[in-house]
């Protein structure tokens, strides 16, 4: 491995129209960890990655992966790359075998190599007992595991994943993120997008947050949440109360108090003395009259940095519209 960064964006930009998808994002990742992408709805986050896959043309600026330029060399570049979109890319009508296998061959891979890194690939995902069933009877999260090893046939050495545990359950996303790490631990890149902020928090070696088209902060999870500084305040309230309470947490911090309509809660970067800083705000509410469901006070999650960031939490509704086919990279 070398210093030749995993990818990096200089000034990239995608307009469609008058809409900026991605406006002038400049970045940098390095070879063999986890860089984690974070924005809310309309961010611009599958935009920068179907750019870095070579499936959109950016507007404007410059994109490279492993230092080869993404418009020059798409070819090359794609021979590099691995990509597991939103929605598994796989044939319900073909087994789980003849999946891989047929990836293998699109890869330009020979009948015999194709065929023992099929194998190889169902052990790795374990999905060697199910090798022979076809795919429309696997559960999400073999169905996940099966087109995250599709886009390990070709030995990629870098990985996108655009939200890949979306829809799992609990357990399931637990060993994703096991053979996440496995895969880093061999030496593979890997550019996560995830609308679940623990999984950026647990896994994520460097994140940063895009927030319509416009990077807006960079740095590791401790990093990011240092921004906020010392304890944070929580509370939950009726939209009715939201004037109420916001109006009654100023003067309480340096920093300005952050609401989030989804979820009706207020977050409050309070720094140090968190004991005394809650009584004060217990107090403030009451003054306001205004009841909070629900009370507390913690240390800054990068749920709360998002927050404080965008002004929204993350949203589960993707920001482009799904074509109804995906093509691998």
């Amino acid at each position: 491995m070398n210093d030749q960064p995993a990818f990096e964006a200089k000034g990239a930009a995608k307009y469609f129209g008058e809409v900026k998808a991605l406006d002038g994002v400049t970045l940098k990742a390095e070879q063999g960890k986890i860089f984690g992408l974070l924005g809310p709805n309309g961010a611009g986050k599958t935009t920068l990655v179907n750019m870095l896959a070579t499936l959109s043309q950016p507007t404007k600026g410059s994109l490279k992966v492993l230092g080869i330029d993404v418009v020059e060399h798409p070819d090359r570049v794609r021979r590099q790359i691995g990509l597991a979109g939103q929605f598994a890319a796989i044939d319900e009508y073909l087994t789980g075998e003849e999946n891989l296998y047929m990836v293998g061959r699109l890869y330009h891979l020979s009948a015999k190599e194709a065929k023992a890194r099929t194998k190889q690939i169902l052990e790795e995902m374990k999905l060697t007992e199910a090798a022979k069933r076809l795919a429309k009877t696997y559960s999400g999260g073999m169905r996940r595991r099966l087109d995250l090893g599709a886009s390990l046939v070709g030995r990629p050495k870098i990985l996108f994943l655009d939200e890949p545990t979306t829809g799992l359950d609990p357990r399931t996303r637990l060993d994703l993120w096991h053979t996440i790490r496995e895969l880093v631990a061999g030496g593979t890149s890997i550019l996560l997008t995830t609308q679940y902020l623990e999984e950026a928090d647990e896994l994520a070696d460097h994140i940063a947050v895009i927030d319509r088209g416009k990077l807006i902060a960079e740095g590791t999870s401790a990093q990011l949440k240092a921004k906020l500084g010392g304890d944070v305040i929580e509370f939950e309230i009726d939209e009715t109360d939201k004037d109420k309470a916001m109006g009654a947490m100023k003067g309480v911090s340096k920093k300005a108090a952050s609401y989030d309509a989804e979820s009706r809660t207020v977050i409050v970067p309070v720094g140090g003395h968190g004991a005394r800083r809650l009584a004060e705000v217990v107090r403030k509410l009451d003054q306001a009259d205004v009841a909070p469901h629900t009370l507390s006070l913690h240390q800054p999650s990068l749920d709360d940095v998002f927050l404080t960031l965008t002004g929204s939490k993350v949203s589960k509704d993707d920001e482009e519209p799904k074509p109804k086919k995906r093509g691998r990279a």
